[in-house]
């Protein structure tokens, strides 16, 4: 299957999306582009996803897909193995709620274009952007912990002893954490999860410092 990934190496939903390709043990033609340049608003880009985002992900036959978490349900559909959910309702339920704290609940808070209007419209500076961005990973990192860390459920990873859908989430977070200097200390369960998930090499070559468009 030929796949032509484009996505930024700084951008979380494109981090998680990486490693989910690499698990599947999926090859793909990298393509960057950089958000501050205004590289995804281009016409060219936006014929292709009308929204201007990152990632998307392109088939051999031009078919365009969109948003990580759809791409990556897709993924599981067409390869499932290894398997990025649980066979059993409630562990996929279970792993699709963690999967979305980070996902529906810090990310589109914290995103790009968030920040670029909070500095733009109310003229927010780095040390306010960086205010805001902490908060809401706080707000949700705080209850994420306390998830994790009282649920017999939590194993090696989020669910068990296999990597998934949520572990994907949460590395890519724990990344993009860093850019402000927010590090793992306050939640002992989400960073022991996220060491054992940066020494597995799908992990840790889908990593934003990894990527060939970082330097």
């Amino acid at each position: 299957m030929s796949l032509t990934l484009h996505n930024f190496f700084r951008s979380s939903t494109s981090t998680r999306l990486r490693a989910a390709l690499n698990l599947k043990g999926l090859d793909y033609t990298y393509m960057p582009y950089v958000l501050r340049r205004g590289d995804t608003r281009k016409p060219e880009y936006l014929a292709m996803n009308p929204a201007g985002l990152v990632p998307a992900l392109e088939r051999a036959d031009g078919t365009v897909m969109t948003q990580s978490l759809a791409i990556i349900e897709w993924l599981e559909e067409t390869h499932p193995e290894p398997a990025l959910l649980p066979s059993d309702p409630d562990g996929r339920a279970r792993v699709r709620a963690l999967a979305m704290m980070i996902a529906c609940e810090v990310h589109p808070l914290n995103n790009l274009r968030v920040l670029g209007y909070l500095a733009n419209r109310f003229g927010a500076d780095e040390a306010a952007q960086k205010e805001w961005f902490t908060h809401w990973v706080q707000t949700t990192f705080d209850a994420l912990e306390t998830t994790l860390s009282l649920d017999v459920r939590t194993g090696t990873f989020c669910h068990g002893d296999q990597s998934g859908l949520a572990d994907l989430c949460l590395y890519a977070q724990v990344w993009n954490n860093r850019r402000f200097d927010i590090d793992t200390s306050a939640w002992p369960t989400i960073g022991r999860i996220f060491e054992r998930l940066d020494a597995i090499p799908a992990f840790k070559n889908a990593a934003p410092p990894n990527q060939p468009d970082a330097a």
